[in-house]
């Protein structure tokens, strides 16, 4: 079975979250998931780095027009042009979203993931939002990903 997980949060964060998507990313390349995110900086890139290292495959979704903006450890680029509304790519892509942190295009990200049933998963959260689930600790977010895929 090929799981896709996705990984959003903030384009740019502090060494605290950064190693929080870290070790989100090295969990996922472990469950030998596809990390899915959007491709550019902060979280998305310390997921990405985190997948890599462990030996897992990652996927970028950027906003923009050119293959150059994702960060180095994107594996497959794909260029919406869309800005913003690339979310609903990334959203729609993924088996389970983990959200690390983030800021208001988290957010967006999570209302359009639950409006399309996918479950989400938050980790270090400053918002309480119904029908996500929150995570203790980066591995304990990449145990309750897993779960809720595969008892879907």
């Amino acid at each position: 079975m090929l799981i896709q997980i996705g990984v959003i949060g903030a384009g740019s964060c502090d060494e605290k979250v950064s190693k929080m998507a870290e070790a989100v990313g090295t969990g996922i390349a472990k469950k030998n998931a596809t990390l899915i995110c959007g491709g550019l900086g902060g979280v998305m890139e310390a997921a990405s780095k985190g997948c890599k290292a462990a030996g897992g495959q990652t996927i970028g979704i950027l906003p923009g027009k050119q293959k150059e903006d994702a960060n180095q450890y994107i594996d497959h680029i794909i260029v919406t042009a869309m800005g913003h509304a690339r979310n609903a790519i990334i959203a729609q892509s993924c088996d389970a979203l983990i959200a690390v942190d983030g800021e208001y295009g988290t957010l967006s990200e999570i209302a359009l993931s639950l409006k399309m049933g996918k479950p989400v998963v938050t980790l270090g959260s400053k918002w309480d939002i119904e029908g996500t689930w929150v995570a203790a600790s980066p591995e304990d977010a990449v145990e309750i990903a897993m779960r809720l895929i595969l008892t879907r």
